[in-house]
């Protein structure tokens, strides 16, 4: 296991980490409903509190905050481990919120119902180079009337005049990345643990190849009792996926082969961005037992469209 530091404690269960220019660390705070700044120092401050379950993150391309909100988990907790348990008793609906840093007002770019589409648990979000943006939804589990929601994946427009289910249905469909030259986008599905790779051939469109059991094409999936979660994708290409259940990083490389296994010692590891001049300051968050951790990572992360 590498050498991790601690940046912050006492979240709840963080998740959707953007590393800002000035060295601090945007999250959100998922149980929580709240979206917090982790200063280099450790300090916190809440940048909003859009409530429901605000659960993936990325800037765009007016320097806005872009928030896939999932509207809600149960939570449990035992022996210092937060864990989600199904859908929350006060759901209030899938959306995509922005976020103005400035004045942090929280606004609704889309919600279920817009240009016919549904959103039921929008999770993670990634931007690509012509301003629109690409995110899954997970779904919900209802375990009270014993369903599971069959999603997708989908495709928008910053400025709220396009959303679109691109690729359904996709199975619990979590983290979702692009490959450094935009040409491939990545899904990581929870519980198949099958990271998907999907071929754009223009914006907000993918080609038609496929695999056994669905659209896109089966890149990897591990043995064993796992879950994938969210993914960053390194600057070689490398797609970098947290697994849950054996705690820590799967490191895939384009042709899906396991490149290394970075273990951490919280079986709720998420998320991972990277920063620093270098691009090789590794921040992933142990949703699990409530922290942000740093370490240095063997190769810099892809440096996101949007981000300076």
């Amino acid at each position: 296991m590498p050498e991790f530091t601690i940046v912050a404690d006492g979240l709840r269960f963080p998740e959707g980490p953007v590393w800002m220019a000035d060295g601090s660390v945007i999250l959100l705070e998922i149980e929580a409903g709240r979206i917090t700044r982790v200063r280099p120092d450790g300090s916190k401050e809440t940048v909003a509190t859009p409530g429901g379950g605000p659960n993936g993150l990325a800037i765009g391309p007016d320097g806005k905050l872009y928030c896939c909100n999932n509207g809600g988990f149960h939570y449990v907790e035992s022996n210092g481990m937060l864990a989600p348990h199904g859908i929350a008793p006060d759901y209030s609906g899938g959306r995509i919120e922005r976020i103005d840093l400035a004045t942090c007002e929280v606004e609704i770019l889309y919600k279920s119902g817009d240009f016919g589409c549904v959103l039921r648990g929008p999770n993670d979000i990634v931007f690509d180079a012509h301003g629109g943006f690409w995110f899954t939804d997970h779904g919900k589990v209802d375990y009270a009337k014993r369903c599971h929601d069959i999603v997708g994946i989908f495709y928008a427009k910053a400025d709220g005049s396009h959303l679109e289910e691109v690729i359904f249905p996709s199975y619990n469909p979590n983290g979702i990345g692009l490959s450094p030259d935009g040409n491939t986008l990545y899904a990581a599905e929870t519980y198949t643990c099958r990271l998907t790779a999907f071929n754009v051939i223009a914006p907000g469109k993918v080609d038609d190849a496929a695999g056994p059991g669905g659209p896109g094409i089966p890149l990897y999936r591990p043995a064993g009792y796992k879950f994938f979660d969210s993914l960053g994708v390194e600057a070689n290409g490398n797609i970098c996926v947290a697994t849950i259940g054996e705690c820590g990083i799967s490191v895939i490389s384009p042709a899906g082969e396991l490149v290394e296994f970075v273990a951490t010692d919280d079986i709720f590891t998420t998320n991972i961005c990277w920063g620093g001049d270098d691009m090789m300051d590794a921040y992933i968050t142990c949703s699990g037992t409530g922290r942000l951790v740093k370490t240095r990572w063997p190769r810099p992360g892809l440096r996101l469209q949007h981000n300076v």
